[in-house]
């Protein structure tokens, strides 16, 4: 069977679906690969590279001779068109927002795999793309605040004088959150962490930054995210966390609640609180935001002379180890499908929906929504 990937074509993605050095697997699996011309160039890697790994190097068309389609982005209502019946996509297919896709897959009767859908297990960890890429995201975030900041991170002791170390504040501790915290470490700063999930504790202080505590309801919902708060609870938290962004001379908020807008933690009041030169990263912007006035993809200097940077398109802003591990995780899933008889691969990719993670993360097959068994 022919996997193919495609150039990304939404704006601000530079990531591609699959990298050279994983076209091994997929061939030793039997399967035939396809690279549409030019797909890695944004991410670092060549047509040769691909085409030295294994692949073949298509210009044009790749979808409508393709069995399974791997991409980052969700494809288009039009490219959704363009597949046989029976094809396989895998991807980041946005399932409560992406609904133009999804119809256009049910009319073409693919096969339609939501990565954001892979369940939180250990046996699937491998194939959990949002993970690998909130790992980018924290990073890159600690990095872009670390770039708008008037001040070192790092304690320094000069002969002109003692240099203190930046006071950090992040908000939401799960691995975007503890990746910002790592990174922030590294460079030295002085840091501290918030999470509505008290168990988050340890691995924040496992970082070697304090976790601040409120008394508060914990909030621990399913998969390893965060559940809704209730307004009253939500002011509440506000009030108590004001002190602590006050005297934060960074705040990274990286809260998130899959498939709802971003819970609001910061208000212009509280923004207002900061000291001037503050820096403000929220990775949040893009569905809705965490702080109150920032707007996704761009830079916004309140007032007070705080600057608050919107995050978009966060891990295409490190597109080369962000596609190798994005594309490790595609090839885990799809070599889960890939069949196999005495030992020896067949080359067929079959879904198998007995297997509770492809059973959770597919959207359509054979002309129809699904949904996934047990679930309502």
């Amino acid at each position: 069977m022919r996997v193919s990937v495609p150039k990304e074509i939404r704006s601000g993605e530079r990531r591609v679906a699959l990298v050279p050095d994983i076209i091994s697997k997929l061939t030793r699996a039997g399967l035939e690969v396809v690279i549409e011309a030019g797909a890695g160039a944004e991410s670092g890697f060549t047509d040769n590279e691909f085409s030295s790994a294994g692949a073949q190097i298509k210009s044009g068309d790749v979808f409508a001779d393709a069995d399974v389609i791997a991409s980052v982005s969700s494809l288009t209502p039009d490219q959704m068109k363009k597949l046989k019946r029976g094809a396989i996509t895998i991807s980041f297919l946005s399932p409560t927002t992406g609904i133009d896709s999804i119809e256009a897959a049910v009319s073409a009767g693919v096969t339609a795999i939501s990565l954001e859908l892979v369940p939180r297990i250990s046996r699937a960890q491998s194939m959990d793309a949002l993970t690998s890429q909130a790992l980018c995201a924290g990073y890159r975030a600690t990095l872009a605040a670390a770039e708008l900041s008037p001040r070192f991170f790092p304690l320094l002791m000069t002969a002109a004088g003692t240099v203190t170390p930046a006071n950090v504040v992040i908000l939401g501790a799960g691995v975007a959150g503890l990746q910002a915290i790592a990174t922030a470490k590294r460079l030295g700063a002085v840091v501290s962490a918030y999470d509505v999930r008290p168990a988050s504790a340890d691995e924040v202080k496992s970082m070697g930054a304090k976790f601040i505590t409120l008394e508060l309801e914990a909030l621990e919902g399913q998969g390893g995210y965060a559940r809704e708060m209730t307004e009253e609870r939500a002011a509440k938290q506000r009030e108590l966390l004001t002190p602590y962004i006050a005297a934060a001379d960074v705040l990274i908020t990286t809260a998130a609640v899959p498939g709802r807008p971003a819970p609001r933690l910061v208000t212009e009041e509280m923004v207002a609180a900061m000291k001037s030169g503050s820096v403000i990263v929220d990775l949040a912007s893009e569905t809705g935001g965490n702080v109150a006035g920032s707007v996704a993809g761009e830079i916004v200097t309140t007032a007070n002379g705080v600057k608050m940077w919107g995050g978009k398109d966060v891990p295409s802003q490190l597109p080369y180890h962000a596609s190798m591990l994005f594309s490790r995780n595609v090839v885990n899933l799809l070599l889960l499908m890939t069949k196999s008889v005495d030992g020896k691969p067949t080359g067929d990719v079959i879904p198998d929906f007995s297997d509770e993670i492809i059973d959770a993360a597919t959207v359509t097959m054979g002309g129809s929504r699904r949904t996934p068994e047990g679930k309502k």
